[in-house]
């Protein structure tokens, strides 16, 4: 690894788990044209659905999502009346009659602050709008630290079959640095409670960048977590966005490693993972070799969305729930971000939408580029008119391949191994949305 060629290219970009990203939503797309949409899908189109539960009994100081602290049951059981509501809307939008399920994924926040009953009413209402495929992947995320017995029942009662346990470092000082404290024996009685029930298939959320961390650090969590025989593990970088996320600033900015230090903490982890016998998928997963992630990636079959990455081919992803963004041929759609706008749109009898955007037959055909190379580091430039048709993208990309980390052959634009870490920064020469908009991203290192 020639850390200091991959270091002059590394610069603020996108994760590009959609094109054109969330930055580029505008309220032109609002709840009328998102009816319009769902009245347009085939009866017949297999569905996804990730339903968000925005609530934690923690705050950790290094997180990005949306969520919000509660310190009782209360706002909890109140958010799953509004998302039965939503659910009952979006089935009546669709038509009449239960629509093909192909994946559900419970994402926050913390979806273990749901008691049982929350849950079993959370399935009931579904099950009544929505029919699972035989093969349906039915996922939720889960914080080791609220797990409850039989809140985990209740989610293998509801039919989940993978559980994704956000482990991050397992050091104390940086536990503590990050307000978020699990020894290992924590996680250890989590992936036991889970298999336990019923749910075979345990994802495992490792991180790197966050203050104090070491390289040697990141290889011990690694290690430990292998005893606990997951099936997958994602290896994500801390972005430390303090302008975004002002709960951030209470991170110490001087504990934080500098970019070579990412880069070797991330190299060194990535390196534990595919020793112990994990496949290297896309820029930041790690999965058996007989896992459908894996075996999806030897076929080029793999995709990508605001989960990360996933197998999940339909072509229709609906998001519920506060801030939840949903995918459709024709655009995308974000819901509003906070509980009492929300709250309100459902007593309207209204989608709660708050933006979107419609996406072009350029939109379509760039997001297509990208997701080639995030998903498989190449693409032929060949099925969308050549290389020549993208100067601007060959100009930037020009110095890159001038330092060997790619290739362009004719119109076969391949990302060589020892650029991989840079793919965020190709993906970028094709997003036309970038140049001047303004918009602070993390840096792709």
């Amino acid at each position: 690894m020639n850390a200091k060629k991959l270091l002059k290219h590394s610069r603020p970009v996108p994760r590009y788990t959609s094109y054109p990203t969330a930055p580029h939503f505008h309220s032109g797309v609002d709840a009328r044209l998102y009816g319009a949409w769902l009245g347009q899908l085939p009866r017949d189109v297999p569905l996804s659905l990730y339903i968000h539960i925005p609530f934690c009994d923690t705050l950790c100081w290094f997180c990005g999502c949306h969520m919000q602290v509660v310190r009782s049951r209360q706002p909890v059981a109140s958010y799953v009346d509004l998302l039965l509501q939503e659910i009952r809307l979006l089935s009546a939008t669709l038509g009449e009659g239960a629509r093909p399920l192909s994946h559900l994924h419970f994402g926050g926040g913390s979806p273990c602050l749901l008691a049982p009953e929350d849950i079993d009413r959370i399935a009931g209402e579904l099950w009544r709008h929505f029919h699972p495929a035989s093969d349906a992947e039915i996922a939720v995320e889960m914080d080791p630290r609220d797990l409850q017995r039989d809140v985990v029942q209740a989610f293998a009662r509801l039919g989940v079959t993978r559980a994704s346990l956000g482990v991050q470092d397992l050091s104390p000082k940086v536990q503590i640095a990050i307000n978020r404290w699990q020894p290992f024996e924590v996680v250890a009685q989590a992936a036991e409670t889970i298999r336990s029930a019923g749910i075979a298939r345990l994802n495992l959320d490792l991180m790197y960048g966050l203050p104090y961390q070491t390289e040697q650090q990141v290889v011990s969590t690694a290690e430990a977590v292998l005893t606990l025989e997951p099936d997958r593990l994602a290896l994500f970088g801390y972005a430390h966005v303090p302008h975004m996320k002002r709960h951030q600033r209470l991170i110490p900015e001087q504990a934080l490693p500098d970019e070579e230090a990412r880069l070797e903490q991330a190299e060194a982890a990535a390196r534990t993972l595919v020793e112990a016998g994990y496949r290297r998928i896309g820029l930041d997963h790690f999965a058996r070799p007989n896992d459908p992630l894996a075996e999806a990636c030897a076929k080029g079959a793999l995709h990508r969305n605001f989960q990360g990455y996933t197998v999940d081919k339909a072509p229709v992803l609906l998001g519920l729930g506060v801030s939840a963004i949903g995918t459709l041929p024709y655009g995308y759609v974000q819901n509003l971000p906070g509980v009492p706008e929300y709250r309100q749109a459902l007593q309207q009898g209204k989608l709660p939408v708050a933006r979107g955007v419609e996406t072009s037959a350029d939109d379509r055909r760039d997001r297509d580029i990208i997701s080639k190379l995030m998903c498989e580091f190449r693409v032929n430039l060949g099925a969308y008119g050549g290389a020549g048709n993208f100067r601007e993208a060959r100009s930037a990309l020009a110095p890159l391949i001038a330092d060997g980390l790619l290739d362009l052959n004719n119109d076969e634009l391949v990302i060589l191994p020892a650029g991989r870490p840079l793919v965020r920064v190709v993906a970028a020469a094709f997003d036309r949305y970038l140049q001047g908009s303004g918009v602070r991203h993390s840096k792709a290192i």
